[in-house]
């Protein structure tokens, strides 16, 4: 008797799309492991990542918003969760492999740093004072931790499908698409990598309505008669665009005025909320990233496998500090840096 997984993955074979992935011809683990008898081997890799320290610890990173006050940002966990859910519904649509597009999905920002983009920026400065080679981007660190430094640094062995779409998803500020950096392998990754746009065009756009950053008013004109005067419209216009234009093909794509649009509102979203926005943070999440890592590179044992590394030298020690930082949600850094650098107050008299 076929075990539920075969059966799962019998379905696939009939039913996804020539151009999907199906779980039973994956390129495998670098480890290889027996295969489970109710999972494939993307619903292994989607739960061994929501079940890791670094998932958990999304909850508590930066979106766009340091420490709001309010409830309703977004934190680096509600954006993957977004991505996620838009990704499905693309795939699901043009019968890719909805597991391998969810993995992905749910994996693509565990490498993030505390403080968002402000303070992937700082780390990499403060890296590359220590290490004029190193380079910090967070879809490398992403694949870091899923390769090595989940489960005291034996990883997570996800397959390389997996692997290869997180460390494809990421555009920075170019253009969709993006000829400069290799696409992902599967279609599923380049899925992720339009949903990832989709959701934080949108989603930033709402939160910094919401923080008075912008007014509803205040978006491109030109944008939102092509994708829609509400957060929910837009969304569906986006989708739908990709939707139509990579039915039956052995590609994924947005075009016409709807990429057009937006791109335009990913520029105006950086020119006045991520630019704006991270001015007013970037010295303060500068000194509290650039004071830390000083800390752990003078007081190695302060940071866990930091002695060892030491003994290897400057490089080595510099790259378990920033493990270790990369790591680290808003309020532990904060937490941390309060407590080797702000003096404790005097009781009064």
């Amino acid at each position: 008797m076929a075990t539920p997984r075969e059966r799962t993955e019998g379905l696939e074979a009939e039913t996804l799309s020539p151009y999907a992935v199906k779980s039973a011809e994956s390129k495998g683990r670098e480890r290889p492991e027996a295969p489970c008898p109710i999972r494939t081997v993307f619903q292994r890799d989607r739960d061994r990542i929501i079940h890791s320290k670094a998932f958990r610890r999304l909850s508590h990173k930066t979106q766009v918003f340091i420490a709001p006050e309010a409830d309703h940002y977004r934190t680096r966990l509600t954006h993957t969760l977004e991505v996620a859910q838009i990704a499905r519904t693309i795939a699901r649509a043009l019968r890719l492999n909805e597991d391998l597009t969810e993995a992905i999905a749910l994996g693509h920002d565990l490498g993030h740093t505390p403080f968002g983009h402000a303070g992937e920026s700082a780390l990499d400065a403060a890296y590359r004072s220590f290490d004029l080679r190193a380079r910090f981007h967070h879809a490398d660190q992403s694949l870091r931790v899923v390769e090595v430094l989940e489960k005291d640094g034996r990883g997570l062995n996800l397959t390389w499908e997996v692997r290869d779409g997180i460390g494809a998803h990421s555009k920075g500020m170019d253009d969709l698409p993006v000829p400069e950096r290799s696409p992902a392998a599967t279609l599923e990754g380049a899925v992720v990598m339009y949903a990832d746009r989709v959701a934080y065009v949108n989603h930033d756009t709402d939160d910094a309505i919401r923080a008075g950053l912008l007014t509803a008013d205040s978006l491109p004109s030109e944008c939102l008669e092509v994708l829609g005067d509400t957060h929910a419209r837009r969304i569906t216009t986006m989708v739908t665009d990709i939707v139509e234009r990579s039915e039956g093909k052995p590609e994924v794509s947005m075009g016409g005025e709807v990429l057009e649009a937006t791109n335009r509102l990913k520029d105006f979203l950086f020119a006045h909320v991520y630019q704006t926005e991270g001015s007013r943070e970037l010295a303060r999440v500068k000194e509290v990233v650039t004071g830390l890592f000083r800390r752990y590179m003078e007081e190695p044992g302060l940071v866990p496998g930091g002695a060892t590394a030491a003994r290897e030298g400057v490089e080595a020690l510099a790259r378990v500090v920033c493990d270790y930082l990369a790591g680290m949600t808003d309020r532990f850094a904060a937490q941390q840096f309060e407590r080797h650098f702000i003096p404790p107050s005097s009781p009064a008299p």
